[in-house]
């Protein structure tokens, strides 16, 4: 992908959503393409190797394409994002929404990779062990292509009953991903993440899956306590990426345009 963004929608833009990974460009299509429905959308791709560059490419994108405060919808990767930019930036950011939120204490991250390789066959977990150890080596060849063949994998344990159609290309770029989730790791390790959602002053809500190996408890829990005033949805039958399950992206999108233009 040559541009750093997408535009979905008429202008003003006043909504943004962030895709996960990291290093995902291009995932949220859909949802951003749903959502511009409602208001102009921009989908970024973020590219920079470190958080702070993260922070950075967002901040700049945000002032110069669109109109703040602005709505951000972060998913996965892109929900700590959010609200990383927020604590730092206030004044560019209305609200929060985020989708399919990592746990945002270490501790509610230890059974995640379980529950995802239980949910797969021999077969897809022992490619699963080959492509981490392949992964594991900084000069093997081909590590895109590799950390993109472990998230095919990975779809049945993520999504309950998903359906991927009308979706755009995902460029996924292990660089960004190695380098910035190791420092997410160590943020969130060292309860640095958690500080800084306590310094975020604008609404926020998460939307969840029940079928998410990311424990939901995970993100309402810190969170309700970070933030007190901010308000969680569980959503039934729906895993990783509420938008594509075919049970629940209807109430999910039910849900995302009345927090977006700040109804609920």
């Amino acid at each position: 992908m040559k541009e750093g963004f997408r535009v979905h929608g008429a202008p003003p833009y006043r909504a943004a959503v962030l895709h996960g990974g990291p290093g995902a460009a291009g995932e949220v299509f859909s949802m951003a393409r749903r959502l511009s429905a409602w208001r102009g959308v921009l989908e970024p791709f973020q590219a920079a190797v470190s958080i702070d560059g993260q922070v950075e490419e967002l901040r700049s994108l945000l002032e110069e394409r669109a109109e703040p405060p602005v709505a951000l919808v972060g998913y996965s990767w892109g929900a700590w994002l959010a609200l990383i930019l927020a604590s730092r930036r206030p004044a560019l950011v209305s609200r929060l929404i985020l989708v399919g939120c990592g746990p945002l204490e270490a501790r509610w991250a230890e059974g995640i990779e379980a529950t995802r390789l239980s949910r797969l066959s021999e077969e897809a977990r022992q490619e699963v062990g080959s492509l981490r150890r392949l992964l594991a080596d900084p000069a093997a060849p081909g590590r895109d292509a590799a950390l993109a063949r472990l998230g095919e994998l990975f779809d049945p344990s993520d999504c309950l009953s998903p359906d991927w159609e009308g979706g755009a290309e995902v460029e996924v770029r292990e660089d960004v991903h190695d380098k910035v989730w190791r420092e997410a790791a160590e943020l969130r390790r060292s309860g640095g993440l958690l500080e800084l959602v306590r310094r975020v002053r604008c609404p926020v809500s998460a939307v969840h899956g029940d079928y998410d190996p990311h424990p939901a408890e995970g993100v309402r829990e810190p969170l309700s306590r970070a933030l007190p005033g901010s308000t969680f949805y569980l959503l039934r039958r729906c895993g990783h990426a509420p938008w594509v399950e075919r049970e629940a992206k209807e109430e999910f999108f039910r849900i995302l345009e009345s927090l977006v233009e700040g109804e609920t």
